[in-house]
């Protein structure tokens, strides 16, 4: 019997072995002079066990041939009624049967069977029972009500240990109303004992239709059943699928919600099963906590989602979200009492709670179950202001604010179940969709409304503060300030250059507010990309890419909103990787503003929590337009500059790109010590292609030629067309033996590239290198000594080279 409790084992292995005893017991009893009359009966016994109905909410079955049963009592021996109740439930288990059942199923309904037949029988036949009346009519009804209750009870009770529900209310649901059933067939098996006492057992037959005509009515009251109750689950999955339809709308103005709501329901659910709470509550928490923040969505989503702590003012508008969900969920009306749930569901076990300030059991309680397995979650899941505690410490939280904040009942439920219920909420299947609502979609169409468009604008508002009790050192500390303020606002101009501008920044901002990481990221294609990072948590600020809208700065950039003591943590939160996230504590970001719009957010960090203050948000607001500006200007210039200095054919370095970052590789190895490799490249054979298929063909060996080389070589590398079929290669760091192996490898490529685009192998490849500092020290020497090099190694290539075959072209006429 396995997957079957403890409980459930004990109680199918007694049943059996009370149907076995009884069974023995009876074989001795067989009244062999009735032998045809016992094997007449068992076969309509068999016969009628076909004739079944399943009962309605349980895996049980029912079928007539009780009415054989009990006339065999009547008629036959206490063995061969036994024998005939077991065979003929065997029969029952066993034919038109939709799955085929568990041996262990059918040796139950046998022996159980075996043991009312068993039981009836002594009732009927007791001498207790004749002393008292020995009417037969009055004795069969005994003996039916007793038949009635074991088979039922024992029926039940298996059940009920098997799917784990109430003995009773399966007894109540399935089993109660067909006593009436079970009394009829006793008057059925009277009629039966009387025409076989007036005329012979052989006139039995003609009672059959009668029974079948019975079999039929409760089958078709069934049936009729059956369609209300798929009627009323329709109905209710109805109901049940509005709910989440309404729970997704909460989804669309707060992400975190869409695998919260279902773990809180799971949690909720099993406290108040445990906690033994009526269906009707039961029914209210299921839906509450699917819908207990609906009232969200009259709270501003800038609100929501902000990664960082709120103000009083924003506090104030998310405190009126349990109110506008009660108002919402009472046009639904809801038959049960969801509305004064999620309207109480901030209420506190002290008191101190919002928005009806009720105290202890005055609190409903199902809000007093929702209070506290929504915090419990909320503290266990990311959050934009902060990353998931582990759950141990999350419910050490909550147990810490039992008889506070929560209810101490319904903390102790938590406590002594906590692992169970994640295992649940865990493994539980989503009944919200999985997909995610399209709330970021583009919609192309739809230029503007009939209205027209509104221009916005962004107005900073400064808090005052107090005076220093110092008013001389206040003053100078303002006039420094406006010194330096003055200072970098002068500066931020002065270089086009944005590595240069930002990194001016970085070290002015560095005087004016104390931090211990910058990164100031740049908007392109929905993504903030850091630009310019420097101090603590280095590598994992410049590996980020963070969507709009995500983390703390992609909150910044989407809602044009500043921010103060956000939680840095939050940055990588999009990653979905524990391992990647930030150990700073605080943090400050203001958007960057150009003439288009936000072209960036500029935050600063802090290992201390709460490190940033009003003042130094004054301080950068100061400067974001400026900054901004500077921004837009200097990318504008970096792209002038990249589309001047890139080749047209080949989308690589020109000749002016090529000088001007070979001087800056040059003074960065001056500078550090290092060394730089300059490799010129020209393509032998080069001309006869042109000559032989044409210059449309040259240029498709020229931008083959590009490509391959853009990827072979290292980001920091440069790579650039000279002019004609030339080619310079810079190479930072570059030691003699990886020249080589560049060199090989460069003209086995060319020779391929010069076999794809003319089926020949026309090409190959001189190559002349030159090595920073060893070759010289200028642009104009290593390119010089490169060049002579590469025009000896042609010098040797003339010399080998074959005649040139006769000229073919590759345009078909």
């Amino acid at each position: 019997m396995p997957g079957l409790s403890a409980r459930a084992k004990r109680f199918i292995t007694l049943v059996v072995t009370c149907g076995v005893i009884a069974i023995l017991v009876g074989i001795p009893t067989f009244n062999t002079d009735t032998n045809v009359k016992f094997v007449f009966y068992l076969l309509f016994t068999a016969l009628s066990s076909g004739l079944k109905v399943r009962l309605p909410g349980i895996t049980g079955t029912l079928s007539v041939n009780y009415v054989f049963i009990l006339l065999g009592v009547l008629e036959l021996s206490q063995g061969q009624t036994t024998l005939i109740a077991s065979i003929g439930t065997t029969v029952q288990s066993l034919i038109v049967t939709k799955q085929r059942p568990k041996l262990v199923q059918v040796v139950f309904n046998a022996t159980a069977l075996a043991t009312c037949g068993f039981a009836s029988y002594q009732i009927y036949h007791s001498p207790f029972l004749r002393a008292i009346n020995s009417s037969m009519p009055i004795m069969l009804f005994w003996t039916a009500c007793s038949y009635f209750l074991m088979n039922t009870l024992t029926t039940a009770c298996v059940i009920a240990l098997t799917e784990g529900k109430s003995v009773r209310v399966v007894w109540m649901d399935s089993f109660f109303w067909t006593a009436p059933q079970y009394l009829f067939g006793a008057a059925m098996a009277a009629l039966l004992k009387t025409i076989n006492s007036t005329l012979g057992w052989e006139y039995s037959v003609l009672v059959v239709p009668g029974i079948y005509m019975v079999y039929r009515s409760y089958q078709l009251y069934l049936g009729r059943l059956e369609e209300e109750k798929k009627h009323v689950a329709e109905v209710a999955d109805l109901h049940l699928r509005t709910i989440e339809a309404l729970a997704l709308a909460i989804e669309a103005k707060d992400d975190t919600t869409h695998s919260h709501l279902r773990r809180v329901q799971v949690y909720a659910m099993e406290i108040a099963r445990e906690m033994g709470l009526g269906a009707e509550h039961v029914r209210a928490l299921e839906a509450a906590a699917l819908l207990h923040d609906i009232g969200k969505l009259a709270v501003p989503e800038y609100i929501i989602n902000k990664p960082g702590r709120l103000t009083k003012e924003e506090f104030e508008k998310m405190k009126v979200h349990p109110v506008v969900g009660a108002e919402i969920l009472e046009c639904v009306q809801f038959p049960y009492p969801v509305v004064p749930i999620v309207r109480s569901h901030h209420e506190k076990w002290d008191g101190t709670g919002y928005p009806d300030g009720l105290k202890g059991p005055e609190i409903p309680i199902g809000a007093r179950i929702l209070a506290a397995v929504d915090c419990l979650d909320a503290l266990a899941s990311d959050r934009q202001y902060r990353r998931a505690l582990p759950l141990e410490e999350a419910l050490a939280y909550v147990v810490g604010r039992a008889g506070k904040e929560f209810d101490p009942e319904v903390v102790g439920v938590l406590k002594n179940r906590i692992h169970e219920y994640e295992a649940k909420a865990r493994s539980a299947t989503p009944k919200l969709s999985s997909s995610k609502l399209s709330v970021r979609a583009r919609i192309a169409r739809g230029e503007a409304p009939a209205a027209g468009l509104a221009e916005l604008a962004t107005a900073v508002n400064s808090n005052q503060h107090g005076s220093a009790p110092d008013f001389i050192s206040s003053i100078a500390a303002a006039r420094q300030e406006f010194q330096m303020l003055h200072e970098v606002t002068r500066d931020l101009g002065n270089s086009l250059s944005l590595e240069d501008t930002l990194s001016l920044l970085a070290s002015r901002l560095k005087n004016l507010i104390p931090h211990d990481a910058i990164s100031i990221y740049c908007l392109a294609a929905h993504e903030l990309i850091p630009q310019y990072v420097s101090g603590e948590d280095e590598k994992l600020f410049k590996s980020l890419r963070i969507p709009l809208g995500e983390g703390l700065s992609g909150w910044v950039a989407q809602n044009k909103l500043h921010i103060v003591n956000g939680n840095p943590s939050v940055e990588s939160s999009y990653l979905n990787d524990e391992s990647k996230f930030s150990t700073l504590r605080s943090a400050i970001a203001v958007p960057l503003d150009g003439m288009a719009g936000v072209v960036g957010v500029l935050t600063l960090y802090s290992r201390n929590a709460d490190a940033f203050s009003q003042d130094n948000l004054r301080i950068l607001l100061a400067i974001t337009s400026k900054v901004g500006l500077t921004i837009e200007n200097a990318r504008t210039y970096q792209q002038v500059e990249q589309s001047i200095g890139t080749d047209k054919l080949t989308g690589l370095a020109n000749a002016h790109a090529l000088f001007h970052g070979l001087d800056q590789r040059l003074r960065r190895a001056r500078d550090d010590g290092g060394n730089l490799s300059v490799l010129v490249l020209d393509l032998d054979g080069f001309k006869g292609v042109n000559d032989r298929f044409g210059h449309l063909a040259g240029n498709q060996v020229l931008q083959a030629a590009g490509d391959r080389m853009r990827k072979m070589f290292r980001e920091q590398d440069l790579v650039a067309r000279m002019g004609g079929d030339e080619f310079v290669i810079v190479m930072d760091t570059a030691f003699p033996e990886l020249v080589e192996q560049k060199s090989r490898q460069l003209a086995e490529m060319i020779s391929d590239v010069g076999e794809i685009v003319c089926s020949e192998r026309l090409l190959s490849l001189s190559v002349g290198s030159a090595t920073f500092p060893q070759d010289g020290d200028t642009a104009e020497a290593l390119l010089g000594e490169a060049d002579k090099r590469m025009y000896t190694q042609k010098q040797q290539h003339h010399r080998e080279r074959p005649p040139l075959a006769p000229a073919r072209s590759l345009v078909t006429k």
